[in-house]
């Protein structure tokens, strides 16, 4: 329940749309709820409330059964759009078969995708096609919320003049993510060249001396750029929802 809702349902009372025993049945969803016969998840319905943004879905080490009860509760008694990332076949199998509406990119699933317009662009911006699956992630994240998001792959440093050509749709957007695994360097550039603010997500593509992205992150966190915002290796999501937040920030 986010807070247009909740005030949503104040004056349904207020008006008599909504009876006192109907609203408190819905309020005992808040802050929580608990599901058990081994689901054993307490869903965050009051996350949006709290912070604008309603809870997301990590995937990995949960069953399709785990994840088919927790979109279900998602879905059935919150607001705003239902994410679930990292998702492996057996369990896109199962969520296809419970609830078959989903929109998929790479391997998020989204539903309830918001209808909110904004006038902010985020370029997303990677430097190896091999970097996608993380970049994907941060798309379908930011697209589940109404963001637009400008796409722009394979222009890593080891072809700069790949990423001079389009240097244009990076400084004209609000925000830029940058996605780059090997030594991160790409950050460093794009810092450089754009008045925008730079979040970086390094990732865990490269060779052995890339020791599975710790290379990038270090080299990110230690860019001579300005400014620039690391998150943790292989966080798409986090990385669009920082975006989101700085958003958000600005428009209030």
């Amino acid at each position: 329940m986010d807070e247009s809702s909740l005030r949503a349902l104040i004056e349904q009372i207020q008006s008599g749309e909504t009876s006192a025993d109907a609203a408190v049945a819905q309020l005992k969803r808040l802050p929580f709820t608990e599901l058990g016969d081994g689901v054993n998840a307490k869903i965050d319905h009051h996350r949006a409330l709290r912070q604008g943004l309603p809870e997301a879905i990590y995937g990995p080490g949960k069953s399709p059964e785990q994840c088919v009860a927790i979109v279900s509760e998602l879905l059935d008694n919150g607001d705003g759009p239902v994410l679930i990332t990292r998702v492996n076949p057996e369990q896109r199998a199962a969520l296809d078969l419970a609830h078959p509406e989903s929109v998929s990119l790479g391997n998020v699933l989204t539903w309830r995708s918001s209808s909110s317009s904004f006038d902010r662009t985020v370029a997303v911006v990677t430097a190896g096609t091999a970097d996608s699956p993380v970049a994907d992630e941060c798309q379908a994240t930011l697209a589940s919320f109404g963001m637009p998001v400008d796409r722009i792959d394979d222009v890593g440093v080891a072809g700069l003049h790949r990423l001079l050509s389009e240097l244009d749709r990076i400084t004209a957007a609000d925000i830029v993510i940058v996605i780059a695994g090997m030594e991160g360097a790409l950050v460093s550039v794009v810092g450089g060249l754009c008045a925008a603010p730079v979040i970086a997500v390094p990732t865990s593509v490269g060779y052995g001396a890339g020791l599975d992205g710790v290379t990038a992150l270090l080299g990110m966190l230690a860019s001579c750029a300005a400014g620039i915002s690391v998150v943790g290796i292989d966080n798409g999501y986090g990385a669009a929802i920082s975006a989101m937040k700085m958003i958000e920030l600005a428009a209030t």
